[in-house]
């Protein structure tokens, strides 16, 4: 930090925060010289320029980060695999538009805020996650594998017409589901296929 000390007229020095907010100047001794009891001192902040950005700025949403990466974390370590810079980037893509985006998809919306990141990276990164239990792949007629970070029980409504995928939650009691007798299921896969309320509307026109 940058300050200007004025006495009269007198020059300049450099000088660093100190202890609870006071600010130390190491040419102390020096700049009391010649100085008498009357004076008084300016301290005027530089705060043009800072290395790593201004001195007021603050992270956005650190606790939903903090949470988020905490989250992801767990899971990785849970399956064997470690967090990795790559894996928060393809996890935030996932969750920040939950689209059900192709491993194409992810890779072209990861380039913009990873650009080193690859496409076998990608698909790495969507392997590790599945495989985690933080996103499901999900399979469309004989489209692309898509991906889908809600790991609740739901199914999917997807529009023949614009291809958008919905999620509708399926009951907490799934017992009453009907299911061959003595058959215990793991996790549901349903997909419905039809058009949306949008390009239904649009055919009538």
């Amino acid at each position: 930090m940058r300050f200007t000390v004025l006495a009269d007229g007198r020059g300049t020095s450099d000088g660093a925060a100190g202890p609870a907010g006071r600010v130390v100047c190491p040419n102390r001794g020096k700049a009391r010289a010649g100085l008498g009891k009357n004076h008084q001192f300016r301290i005027i902040l530089n705060l043009d320029q800072r290395a790593g950005g201004s001195y007021f700025s603050r992270p956005v949403n650190a606790p939903a980060n903090n949470e988020n990466e905490r989250h992801l974390t767990e899971k990785l370590g849970t399956s064997g695999f470690r967090f990795t810079p790559q894996r928060r980037c393809v996890y935030d893509v996932l969750i920040q538009k939950r689209d059900h985006p192709t491993a194409d998809e992810v890779f072209i919306r990861a380039k913009k805020a990873m650009p080193e990141i690859s496409h076998a990276t990608v698909y790495n990164c969507l392997d590790a996650l599945v495989q985690s239990g933080l996103a499901r792949q999900v399979q469309l007629q004989r489209g692309a594998t898509r991906f889908c970070p809600n790991m609740a029980e739901h199914a999917h409504y997807h529009c023949g017409e614009c291809g958008e995928v919905f999620d509708v939650m399926m009951p907490a009691d799934t017992a009453s589901m009907p299911r061959p007798k003595g058959f215990q299921v793991d996790h549901y896969d349903i997909a419905a296929h039809g058009v949306c309320a949008d390009c239904a509307a649009k055919k009538k026109r």
